[in-house]
């Protein structure tokens, strides 16, 4: 007998304002109860103490996410100075305090210039990042610490928003698998001082910004139809990827998981693939021999939506 499903099958993609205190996990579960949808998931967490953009993948969208999760992020981060703690940041212990230098701008131009372009960066102790199956951060509340190798990341801008005698305003942009943590604590340690993380927000992921994030307090304050239509649809997802629309034919063979010949597709590279009619078919790939592959599909599914209150 087949598992009958648990609410709605709701397919899309929702742009959540997190707020702090609140874990990712936990604005995955209350978006889930609140649109009763069957699946929902994130596409790259945030920490309990950041703010801001959280995409949340609900049904096919899932299939997507990881797409999202390699995609350029961007940040607006308070850098407290003087203080090193054991997480990096501001919920954790104090380890050492050391006295901040007098700051001007040109001593912290200097030190930033070397933090930007392609950098070598130790992930912290308190990551989900795995030592021979267990999470660090499970290892780091044990007490125990174990070498890690040093990353290559990419920061693309480090701008200074401003400072005072012991803070930094910092805008970043960067490349997947940055630790903003390790950022901060390494800027603190170049400036003789030690740092860690105060207030963080996220203001972008891959082309997604806050401009269209809405806070889960104004969405319990919606209508369920409200809710539904800030969903975006399931093609952009990775907008940035080149597109090639297929015959209703070879669609069919593609949907069935097989290869197909489409003349005038591109050499290489991962495609966004549409019907001639316009429905997205989902991420495939060009083989070597020159097919067209599916990569990620999705299938074809409206939206629940509620009846108008005044129709016609």
């Amino acid at each position: 007998m087949s598992r009958r499903q648990r609410g709605r099958d709701i397919n899309g993609m929702l742009l959540l304002d997190k707020s702090p205190a609140m874990t990712s996990n936990g604005a995955v579960q209350r978006v889930k109860r609140l649109l009763q949808a069957n699946k929902v998931g994130h596409t790259g967490s945030l920490d309990p103490i950041a703010t801001g953009l959280l995409p949340l993948c609900l049904g096919e969208a899932t299939k997507l996410s990881g797409f999202l999760l390699n995609t350029d992020k961007r940040y607006q981060v308070r850098v407290r100075l003087g203080q090193i703690t054991s997480t990096a940041d501001i919920e954790g212990e104090v380890l050492e305090e050391k006295p901040v230098p007098a700051l001007n701008e040109v001593i912290i131009e200097s030190v930033l210039a070397d933090f930007r372009g392609e950098i070598d960066q130790v992930p912290p102790m308190h990551s989900a990042l795995k030592h021979q199956g267990q999470r660090l951060y499970e290892l780091a509340r044990k007490g125990v610490e174990v070498e890690r190798k040093a990353r290559r990341i990419s920061i693309h801008a480090l701008n200074l928003l401003g400072f005072g005698a012991d803070f930094l305003d910092l805008d970043v942009h960067c490349s997947k698998g940055t630790y903003i943590r390790s950022l901060a604590e390494d800027i603190g340690s170049a400036l003789g001082c030690g740092g860690h993380v105060e207030r963080l927000r996220r203001t972008a992921v891959g082309a997604f910004t806050l401009d269209n994030a809405v806070s889960f307090e104004r969405l319990e304050s919606m209508t369920d139809e409200q809710r539904l239509s800030l969903l975006l649809p399931l093609s952009v997802i990775a907008e940035e990827l080149p597109t090639f629309s297929l015959s209703a034919e070879l669609a069919f063979f593609l949907r069935r998981g097989q290869p197909v010949f489409a003349p005038n597709a591109p050499v290489a590279g991962l495609l966004r693939l549409f019907t001639h009619q316009g429905a997205f078919l989902g991420i495939g790939e060009v083989t070597e021999e020159g097919m067209v592959a599916p990569r990620r599909l999705v299938r074809e599914a409206e939206n629940p939506s509620k009846r108008p209150e005044n129709p016609p």
